[in-house]
């Protein structure tokens, strides 16, 4: 099977501009392709991981990536979606962010001069450097307000006030393409399935300045049963820094999708052979379980590594009593600055361990019902931990039903 093929297989692929042309380029291995990164923290999430194993796959089959960091539209920040400015960030920490991204793509793909190795090039470049009449006399024409209003991602904007940053939006992505054709020798722009209307505007920039054509397809985007896009727990980001999410928690998140879920994300992220995949199609009950531990297990190893990854199994086999030991959990350190007469409260236990940012979110927690020690649920905001509660000198506490923490005296 050729990658385009598999790709299709796979459920990776939502819509294409010209599908016998793409396959024949990524099939043949010449397709120099782009996806965009917005570095707006310094780290990137599980969220991207769609993106991030269709480079690698087309890397792979001979294609070369550009993964282009939107340093330009980052100083300015992409309002969509929020009432409020984005933070503001200088050159210097796009440039670091840049990095942490980079090395953190270095686990999917190979950077490199030679043919086929992947580029890291900053849009900053040339959009830093535009003067915005010149720039209006070379493409302004070339687009149609009309056609830019009927635009999905415009129209979902309307509503709610389109600002003219977000107008010109598409306009800054479309150059980007263009000027990616010109420079790079760029061919295609992969994306995710809502930035359809914005790539389509790269490959009629392109078509109308240059009279060739280029290439645009979306990836399908990786969401849950529900329709809510995955990649976050309760409502945070799973990033892939381990100081941000540790290996035991990036695990934890895979080991608990939706039993709907599980199979989906397994065809569409794991590189693990379709025949296989097809092998588990039928599994339910028990079988499911084994299917959500491959799952996480897999990704783990894509993200930190082996090693990393068989702790993380290890930790988490101990919470669902597979034999497993809970010496890989996350774990908080106790000293004697932080008991009070011997014995330390579960409001203050919770902020320590990071389990609750504030004494009023994990009084919450208590009341609600949402926190166990050692099996016991805990109902009391009041209920204090001395040393004769730390069986074998730890206890585990359990916030929710997915997150776990060890806490060491």
């Amino acid at each position: 099977m050729q990658i385009y093929e598999e790709l299709k297989a796979r459920g990776l692929i939502a819509q294409v501009t010209n599908e016998e042309e793409i396959r024949e380029l990524v099939n043949a291995g010449k397709a120099t392709f782009y996806i965009g990164f917005d570095c707006t923290a310094d780290s990137l999430t599980a969220g991207h991981f769609m993106a991030l194993t269709l480079m690698k796959r087309l890397q792979q089959a001979g294609n070369r990536p550009i993964a282009l960091i939107g340093g330009g539209t980052t100083m300015i920040g992409d309002p969509s979606g929020r009432t409020d400015m984005r933070k503001m960030l200088t050159i210097e920490d796009i440039d670091y962010n840049a990095q942490c991204f980079k090395r953190q793509m270095e686990r999917f793909i190979q950077f490199g001069d030679g043919e086929g190795q992947a580029m890291m090039i900053n849009n900053a470049d040339w959009l830093l450097q535009l003067n915005y009449v010149e720039l209006l006399r070379e493409v302004g024409a070339c687009f149609s307000v009309n056609n830019m209003l009927r635009a999905e991602c415009y129209k979902q904007r309307m509503e709610k006030g389109l600002s003219f940053l977000e107008f010109n939006y598409m306009i800054m992505q479309s150059y980007d393409f263009y000027h990616l054709f010109q420079h790079y020798g760029c061919n295609m722009q992969f994306g995710g399935d809502d930035q359809w209307s914005n790539m389509l505007g790269g490959t009629e920039l392109i078509r109308k300045k240059l009279g060739k054509d280029a290439h645009a397809m979306t990836i399908t985007l990786l969401t849950d049963s529900q329709g809510h896009k995955m990649g976050k727990t309760a409502g945070n980001a799973v990033w892939l820094d381990p100081n941000k999410t540790s290996p035991f928690d990036f695990y934890q998140y895979w080991r608990n999708v939706g039993d709907a879920d599980v199979l989906k994300c397994l065809r569409m992220l794991t590189f693990l052979p379709l025949e296989q995949l097809d092998a588990m199609a039928g599994w339910e009950g028990e079988k499911l379980n084994e299917a959500k531990e491959i799952l996480a297990y897999e990704l783990t190893k894509m993200v930190h590594g082996e090693e990393e990854a068989e702790k993380a199994q290890q930790g988490a086999r101990a919470l669902f009593g597979a034999g497993g030991n809970t010496e890989n959990m996350p774990t908080t350190q106790l000293t004697e600055d932080d008991l009070t007469d011997g014995a330390i409260n579960i409001l203050d236990l919770l902020i320590k361990t990071g389990l609750a940012a504030s004494k009023g979110e994990g009084r919450r927690l208590v009341q609600q019902g949402g926190v166990s020690v050692d099996g016991e649920k805990v109902a009391d905001i009041g209920k204090s931990f001395g040393r004769a509660d730390f069986a074998e000198g730890q206890l585990v506490i359990k916030k929710g039903k997915k997150v776990f923490h060890k806490v060491v005296l």
